[in-house]
């Protein structure tokens, strides 16, 4: 009888065992199948802009793929944190799996992302960050490298008493930031030479006639550095317009299909350029590991590559340049 009962409470605990792991298992397949429910809130939301235009796209594909519903929502100008942050208020009370983020401000929607995160919401930060460690990962360019790339192809461009002046994107934001101070290291004692540092605020016509301003008031200007797509574009215009691209050399990071003409036209030197699909992919896909219980990869450098009149028709490059007749990533 003793034996009885031993091997029916072994019996049992097997029992018990087996329909816990098939609960568990259950419940993770459920989890699996489920369609997530994803915001992302990119900077932008600009049909000019082939950067965000192509961060959106892998976004999108990788929802497709890897079952989640995703919406975008985002401001019209990509300095516009006031309504950068509206949005982001809008997404929390929608209480999605997880927002993806790419913060427009250092420090000005820490306080909201603190809320969401208190309410169970993941959140991942896609091309920038804030001040605050709030993020569950981060998928980005590495600035810094992207940064130093250029800096030191403009120094092969430079002779040692030449001027430079930088045209940045928006004060303060994270990327701004470790390009220039990447750009000064690559720079090497050459940074020295940078007469001004000035801010267009990611609008093509602001970094126009801020170029013009810089030429006039310094006739033996010899570089112009832009930090992005609207402040490497719009310095471009300016100097094809002012017939000074023999003259002053133009160089920047990310790239558009005007960025790609300008390069053609001679007015461009070199571009870094930022793998944006592959960052938007990448940002969901981990996001949906994470969601899903899986391992995924906290910190992800989506990489950049420097791009001149000589490779520019490489086929990876070509990649990069015309990411929407080839829809890949690399």
């Amino acid at each position: 009888m003793t034996k009885h009962r031993k091997w029916l409470s072994i019996c049992l605990v097997i029992c018990l065992i087996g329909g816990l792991g098939g609960g568990i298992w259950y419940r993770n397949k459920k989890i699996e199948e489920r369609k997530l429910s994803l915001i992302y809130i990119p900077k932008v939301v600009d049909g000019t802009n082939d950067f965000w235009k192509s961060v959106i796209l892998g976004a999108k594909m990788a929802a497709k793929e890897y079952n989640a519903e995703i919406s975008v929502l985002a401001p019209s100008e990509e300095n516009d944190v006031k309504r950068q942050n509206e949005l982001l208020e809008e997404a929390i009370q929608s209480e999605p799996d997880a927002i993806l983020f790419s913060p427009s401000s250092f420090t000005d929607s820490d306080e909201l992302l603190k809320k969401a995160k208190d309410m169970g919401i993941r959140i991942s930060f896609i091309d920038s960050y804030t001040k605050e460690e709030i993020q569950d990962l981060t998928v980005s360019t590495d600035n810094l490298e992207a940064g130093e790339k250029l800096g030191k192809f403009a120094a092969t461009l430079l002779g040692p008493d030449d001027q430079i002046a930088i045209v940045a994107h928006v004060k303060g934001v994270s990327t701004a930031v470790e390009r220039e101070e990447g750009f000064r290291k690559g720079l090497g004692e050459l940074a020295d030479n940078i007469v001004e540092v000035v801010y267009c605020d990611s609008q093509y016509e602001k970094s126009r006639k801020l170029t013009i301003e810089l030429m006039q008031k310094y006739p033996d200007l010899k570089m112009i550095a832009g930090m992005n797509e609207y402040s490497s574009v719009g310095a471009a215009r300016a100097v094809k317009a002012a017939g000074a691209k023999d003259s002053i050399q133009v160089v920047g990071v990310d790239s558009s299909q005007e960025a790609v003409q300008l390069m053609e036209n001679g007015v461009f030197k070199g571009l870094v350029v930022q793998k944006a699909f592959k960052m938007g992919y990448m940002g969901v896909k981990e996001t949906v590991l994470m969601l899903r219980g899986k391992s995924y990869e906290k910190n992800v450098n989506s990489g950049c590559e420097l791009v001149t009149p000589d490779n520019m028709y490489n086929s990876e490059i070509e990649k990069l340049l015309f990411p929407f007749n080839t829809l890949k990533f690399s």
